[in-house]
């Protein structure tokens, strides 16, 4: 389900429709929902599952990736390329995997990845996988040997499909933006084997394409390309400003909770916002760790100096102008005083960000997507073009700047 948005005023109200997969499964008159309505959604719309009274929002917390910082289509190609290499180098896997180019608008946020089958699927709400979705590589896998594999159904067992952080024993669902390089490689080396009959098991590929992106994050690469190109890779810093300016003199308080690193932030920030960024913040806290921050309450505090050098003193209380490192929501709450339906946070990742299961956690929460351009192709045809294209040179397929508008931008209004 997804949930469209009615602004009456100072309020925000909520109303449900059906995802057009799902509406000819349960809507037989097409007076209710006409056939491909909800493809004309405005992806600029705020879409939740509450109410929220904006007038009791006093306090805006923020995550940074793909929440205040937008980057653009060409990082994901370079995170992909930098673990095809680790894949090949570190891993030993064929030379031949170079062939396979970064395939643009090839996967989507929130596809599932059968583990032990190595196929790339949408599974629906009510976990049913949506027949003419389901990917073996860069080939379609036909509906009938879709039931076969699954037993006769096109049902999948909650227990296979769910956990708290979207991974069960055998699915395993992408809901990061990063996530999107990783879908792409995987399925181009699950390609790779069966192209040329070579055995090999779907859980160590998936296990190794998966460590081999975790590396581009561990060992810094993605913050060295962003940090040195900032205006290739972060898009439209003006608007950022502009959501912070309107809060900040309206008298809110704001906070920032990101994974990232301070220097990697504080350059970005510099960028889109100027070099006194961290005035418009109450609080900021990087290297957060989460979803552990939300869940765990055994992670101090720690101040960071200037320089982003580590400090050692107690921490009593969360005060603007510092920076703090790690820490902990129950801390948090505690420190500052903040709770209830007066704090709204964005964040992106529907599981580090927004699926908290804390009983002392009792704000609000706003998820920050990135939606497709109008000329984005579908998953289904894109990857057809790329089965067709990909035995020669491998996938070039040519992608426009991204020009979507920004997803805070109605909190400038």
């Amino acid at each position: 389900m997804i949930f469209k948005t009615l602004r009456i005023g100072k309020y925000i109200v909520w109303s449900t429709c059906c995802t057009v997969d799902y509406t000819c499964l349960f809507i037989n008159s097409s007076d209710l929902i006409p056939p491909g309505v909800c493809n004309l959604l405005n992806p600029s719309t705020i879409y939740a599952n509450n109410e929220v009274n904006l007038d009791e929002v006093d306090i805006y917390g923020f995550d940074y990736d793909y929440t205040l910082a937008m980057y653009s289509n060409s990082l994901n190609e370079m995170i992909y390329n930098k673990a095809r290499q680790f894949l090949i180098e570190h891993y030993k896997y064929p030379q031949g995997i170079n062939k396979y180019s970064y395939i643009p608008n090839f996967a989507a946020r929130g596809l599932h990845y059968d583990i032990q089958k190595g196929l790339l699927m949408k599974i629906d709400a009510f976990h049913y996988i949506q027949m003419g979705t389901v990917y073996r590589g860069l080939n379609p896998v036909p509906d009938e040997e879709v039931m076969q594999l699954y037993g006769g159904s096109n049902h999948v067992p909650l227990h296979q499909v769910s956990g708290f952080y979207g991974k069960g024993p055998k699915m395993k669902q992408f809901m990061d933006v990063f996530s999107i390089p990783e879908m792409t490689l995987l399925a181009c080396a699950n390609d790779y084997f069966i192209s040329n009959d070579i055995e090999y098991d779907p859980v160590h590929l998936y296990k190794d394409v998966s460590d081999a992106i975790a590396m581009v994050h561990i060992k810094g690469y993605m913050y060295k390309w962003i940090m040195a190109d900032l205006e290739k890779y972060i898009l439209r810093g003006d608007e950022t400003y502009a959501v912070l300016h309107r809060l900040a003199s309206h008298g809110k308080k704001l906070f920032l909770i990101t994974n990232s690193p301070f220097s990697f932030v504080d350059k970005g920030m510099k960028y889109m916002v100027g070099k006194d960024w961290r005035d418009f913040f109450d609080v900021v806290i990087v290297q957060a760790e989460k979803p552990h921050f939300f869940n765990d309450c055994v992670k101090p505090f720690r101040r960071l100096d200037s320089n982003g050098d580590l400090q050692w003193d107690k921490i009593k209380s969360l005060d603007k102008g510092q920076i703090y490192k790690q820490g902990n929501l129950v801390d948090f709450l505690k420190l500052t005083g903040w709770r209830g339906s007066k704090v709204l946070y964005f964040g992106d990742h529907l599981y580090s960000d927004l699926a908290v299961s804390h009983p002392h956690f009792s704000i609000s929460l706003c998820s920050v997507s990135k939606c497709p351009t109008p000329d984005t192709h579908s998953h289904t045809d894109t990857q057809r073009r790329a089965h067709r294209d990909r035995h020669t040179t491998g996938i070039q397929q040519k992608h426009t700047q991204d020009n979507r508008p920004h997803p805070l931008r109605l909190l400038q209004y």
